[in-house]
């Protein structure tokens, strides 16, 4: 089992102008892009993202960056897929209905592997919704939301901590592994202000792109290894390296390719290079684990709440024994992780803001017998500890 992840200390990031102590989420989440080496934002404000962009605006020029307003989520996502091909570390924000319009573009970005980094914090929907109620009803968006067979990595925040941290970690995984990374925040979180420490981030946390070595010549963009440990360098536009970044079909030199064997190789790889590399990518958080009969699963703001109520039913006069995993990686789900709950626990409570959309892959991991009881909420309104704790009580008594 992943052990919980413990938030390093240090001091004021390199390039940020944020300082320690009380910060808003989305403020963390753009001092987390800037500190990452993040130059270019293009977005449309929309609640509860907008704190994201203004910051970007007020930062960037002073940084050497540039801030786009764009006219809507359709070009926001095109303008940083091509500012990336570029070689500018980017990044949008958005919510749920601009989330919704970007998808053809991320799916563009999955196919040219091009690493962007997409901020999205969910908020009540569907459609308008309740605009400034936060949700988590985005989980399956996420990791579905554009069309065909592809991978992709989602990180969910529930804290200001995380935001930047997060953030700073959604830029290295997208350069590591050329792909788009979302980071799957909620208005709850994003809109809260907590104490945050903007340490500076090391070498390896900030990563890189890998630049390649070979002749212009020899120069393949989309290869492919066999153990998908190795991703092809990414060269920026404009150099001794000419390619092709194309949504169609193609080749390991970017031209046009619709055989079978070519579209088996590609559609597997994009998945592949993801699923073979979860020890890197995922990663959980636990809270007495060791012991507990009942674990709740939850991520993002309503981990706050699990965590208390697990707290409280370990401080009840008899102390059920309740223990907590934290999905800090949504996709690719922690398969391995939840399955080792499943396996110890009697009773599995996933308690999330919508309908049941993480309990369903706990369910499809459920081979061992353990009761799986969802705590849910769509009315707009944060899920309670007490919420959480009934039925764990109930269960255990």
């Amino acid at each position: 089992m992943a052990k919980a992840l413990q938030a390093q200390r240090g001091g004021r990031p390199s390039g940020s102008g944020g300082c320690d102590g009380f910060a808003l989420g989305n403020e963390a989440i753009a001092e987390g892009a800037f500190a990452a080496g993040a130059r270019f934002y293009a977005g449309y404000p929309i609640t509860p993202s907008s704190e994201v962009a203004e910051a970007a605006a007020r930062r960037l020029p002073e940084l050497g960056g540039v801030f786009i307003q764009m006219e809507d989520e359709l070009s926001s996502m095109a303008a940083i897929i091509g500012a990336s091909a570029a070689g500018a570390r980017a990044f949008t924000a958005t919510s749920g209905p601009g989330f919704s319009l970007m998808q053809e573009n991320i799916g563009m970005a999955v196919m040219g592997e091009i690493p962007c980094v997409v901020v999205n914090v969910q908020r009540s929907g569907p459609s308008t919704g309740m605009a400034t109620k936060p949700a988590q009803g985005d989980v399956m968006q996420a990791r579905w939301g554009t069309h065909g067979d592809h991978g992709i990595i989602a990180l969910a925040p529930s804290s200001v901590q995380d935001c930047y941290d997060m953030t700073a970690r959604a830029f290295a995984l997208a350069d590591r592994y050329r792909t788009p990374v979302v980071l799957l925040a909620d208005a709850a979180v994003a809109g809260m202000r907590e104490k945050a420490i903007f340490r500076k981030l090391s070498q390896a946390e900030l990563g890189g792109r890998a630049l390649p070595s070979c002749a212009p010549d020899d120069f393949r963009p989309f290869a492919t290894a066999p153990a998908e440990r190795e991703i092809a360098p990414l060269p920026p536009f404009g150099g001794d390296y000419i390619f092709r970044v194309t949504g169609s079909m193609h080749d390991e030199r970017g031209g046009q390719s619709a055989s079978p064997k070519n579209a088996d190789r590609v559609v597997r790889h994009l998945v592949d290079k993801l699923e073979r590399n979860r020890a890197d990518i995922v990663r959980v958080r636990g809270y007495g684990l060791e012991d507990a009969d009942a674990v709740v699963i939850s991520f993002g703001c309503t981990a706050r709440s699990a965590l208390a109520a697990v707290r409280q039913a370990r401080g009840l006069r008899d102390g059920l024994r309740a223990g907590m995993l934290e999905l800090t990686t949504l996709w690719p789900f922690p398969d391995d992780e939840v399955r080792e709950v499943l396996s110890r626990a009697k009773l599995v409570v996933v308690a999330e803001l919508n309908l049941g959309q993480a309990e369903r892959e706990v369910r499809r991991l459920n081979e061992f017998g353990a009761c799986v009881l969802g705590v849910n909420r769509v009315d707009g309104d944060l899920i309670t500890p007490d919420e959480i704790l009934a039925p764990i009580a109930e269960a255990l008594s």
